[in-house]
């Protein structure tokens, strides 16, 4: 859901988005999704002791990293950045940290799938991506509908629907 909602906002921010650039952001959270329940099984096969010290920071830095990104998309609203003729939609270096933001408290579901052998933990992974792609191409289009209408606010919107994620991810991790 956490990729759903930034896919959302992504959309809000890029209303004349492309199908192929609607794939490659769906498909950047789809493998993220995937690739995080897969490194947690590797780690806990691997690493445990030194991941488990990691998972209290999760959720620390999905929230810095969303605050970052939301903030960014706050300030370039309340600016008028989008008075400009070409929208400017989420850049690589953006969409990668989102990924990771969004993926990181999957690793946990790595931890909890350890049992499962490589290729139940792989079918497992797969089925998480698809099910993300899915959402996410779905939240996109949704975004881009409703930005559409919202023209000059949209960057807002996403911008807080991002911090707002960022909040959500932290408050349920630490509590």
């Amino acid at each position: 859901m956490d990729a759903f909602s930034v896919s959302l906002a992504n959309g809000l921010n890029e209303t004349d988005m492309k199908l192929g650039r609607e794939c490659a952001i769906a498909g950047t959270f789809a493998g993220f999704q995937f690739l995080m329940p897969m490194l947690g099984w590797v780690c806990v096969h691997t690493l445990v002791e030194k991941f488990t010290a990691f998972q209290r920071f999760i959720p620390w830095i999905a929230l810095a990293l969303l605050a970052w990104i939301g903030g960014s998309m706050l300030r370039e609203g309340l600016r008028g950045g989008e008075a400009a003729e070409e929208p400017s939609g989420v850049g690589f270096g953006a969409l990668m940290v989102q990924g990771v933001a969004t993926s990181i408290d999957a690793l946990s579901v790595g931890f909890t799938i350890a049992e499962y052998d490589f290729h139940a933990a792989l079918a497992c992974s797969l089925i998480i991506a698809a099910v993300t792609f899915g959402i996410c191409m779905g939240g996109l289009r949704i975004g881009r509908a409703a930005g559409t209408r919202l023209s000059g606010k949209a960057s807002i919107l996403g911008g807080a629907i991002l911090i707002f994620i960022g909040l959500e991810i932290f408050l349920k991790g630490v509590l």
